[in-house]
């Protein structure tokens, strides 16, 4: 090979390489249609982000890798209380489809299918592990499903409140669910089978359960707010963000009033004071 065709070939390889690591780590900003967020249950100092395009881990330097060897659609993607060892996700296969329900064991590397739930294979766009007994899980698919044995199987539960975004379970009671939904945040005291509104009829964007038991709530035109685990003490703790809306957030098992929240723009930003102020994560 001549000298001229061997630094082509060089040369290739390395923009080869490049492109690779290009495609690797990314800025944070630059992460779009984020689906679920969690901390990395190994590594709190980082968080994972679902995306339309994989599961990538965050730094808090800005940057983000993905770390799923696939570019699946991961949504309903969740962590899974007291199993540092288990994440847990639904969504859509690259090439198309419904991925049923699905769990990862390798910190979001690779993922396999536990059951096709209930009318499945489901795509659960919400899905949530009940702090009371992690064995109990609901989620969104043709109505409200759950499963009593760690996603194995699904039963129908009922068809839930209309326009539901997001579910979270009671950490006190594993048959205590919460909705939030267009017209509200609605609870339920019977898993999931009848609901009432709480609250104003407000569209709700998010709702979550902190690793201490806080309720959070996202109330469009209102803000940020937050209640004991029984939903009857409300308090306002961020305004509307410039007209931001949180559709996802999670708690830091290590610290839970470290908080970090997903906007509708897929920004990601960060709170050290239980959701009082906020910043960009990782800026």
């Amino acid at each position: 090979m001549s000298v001229g065709k061997r630094l082509l070939a060089l040369a290739v390889a390395i923009l080869s390489a490049s492109a690779v690591v290009a495609e690797q780590s990314v800025a944070i900003r630059d992460v779009a249609h984020i689906h679920g967020v969690g901390f990395d249950p190994k590594d709190p100092s980082r968080v994972l982000l679902a995306t339309h395009f994989g599961v990538f881990k965050a730094s808090a330097d800005g940057t983000a890798d993905r770390v799923s060897t696939t570019r699946d659609d991961f949504m309903g993607f969740t962590t899974v209380p007291g199993n540092d060892d288990l994440l847990v996700a639904s969504g859509h296969p690259e090439t198309g489809g419904n991925l049923g329900f699905m769990v990862s064991e390798d910190g979001g590397v690779n993922w396999r299918q536990v059951s096709e739930g209930a009318i499945g294979p489901v795509d659960f766009h919400a899905l949530t592990v009940s702090p009371a007994n992690p064995n109990v899980l609901y989620g969104l698919y043709r109505g409200i499903q759950s499963s009593r044995d760690g996603g194995q199987t699904w039963t129908m539960v009922g068809s839930g409140p209309d326009s539901v975004i997001d579910l979270a379970a009671s950490s006190t009671d594993e048959n205590t669910l919460f909705a939030a939904t267009g017209a509200g945040l609605h609870g339920s005291r019977d898993g999931g089978k009848t609901w009432r509104l709480i609250g104003p009829a407000a569209p709700v964007t998010m709702v979550e359960i902190g690793t201490d038991g806080t309720l959070y709530a996202f109330f469009v035109g209102a803000g940020l707010y937050s209640s004991n685990a029984e939903a009857t003490q409300w308090t306002i703790l961020t305004e509307e963000l410039a007209g931001r809306e949180f559709l996802h957030m999670a708690s830091d098992p290590s610290a839970p009033g470290h908080l970090v929240a997903v906007t509708h723009a897929s920004e990601v930003f960060e709170s050290h004071d239980g959701g009082k102020t906020w910043a960009s994560y990782g800026s």
